[in-house]
């Protein structure tokens, strides 16, 4: 069994959304979370609740590579690597996605329970970009 340390950490979440056709948009979420080590591997994991749905969201933290993992009312799979593009799916109310990924830029910070972790792709569906996507995310541990 790998080691697995965990901490209860607080999240401060940034996402804007720049749709193709559409005005920017931005929101921000405070949440609970918990950073985990496993196999010497990073992830921060929290729930998100939606419209009475909640969404458990998993992002293993990288420097060049990086994973969204999203389940529950919502289930995605992203994976973000700044070298090449990558292949991941949206399966929502309306059916499954397959996704291109083109990771723009990304970086993350780790000191010891707190840190930093920024990335800015573009999303594209059949071929087509539907918007470039931010995600800042910034955590400490619970004190």
């Amino acid at each position: 069994m790998a080691n697995e340390v965990r901490s209860q950490v607080n999240i401060k979440l940034i996402s804007t959304i720049r749709p193709s056709d559409g005005e920017s948009e931005s929101y921000e979420m405070r949440l609970k979370g918990q950073l985990l080590e496993k196999a010497g591997s990073l992830y921060l994991k929290y729930d998100e609740v939606q419209e009475d749905k909640t969404i458990r969201t998993t992002l293993k933290l990288g420097h060049e590579k990086a994973l969204i993992m999203r389940a529950g009312a919502v289930s995605m799979r992203l994976p973000l690597n700044i070298i090449e593009q990558q292949k991941g799916h949206y399966e929502g109310e309306f059916g499954s996605m397959p996704l291109v990924i083109d990771t723009k830029k990304m970086s993350f910070t780790n000191r010891a329970v707190s840190g930093d972790f920024h990335v800015q792709y573009d999303l594209l569906m059949g071929g087509q970009s539907v918007g470039n996507y931010t995600l800042d995310i910034t955590f400490t541990e619970v004190q």
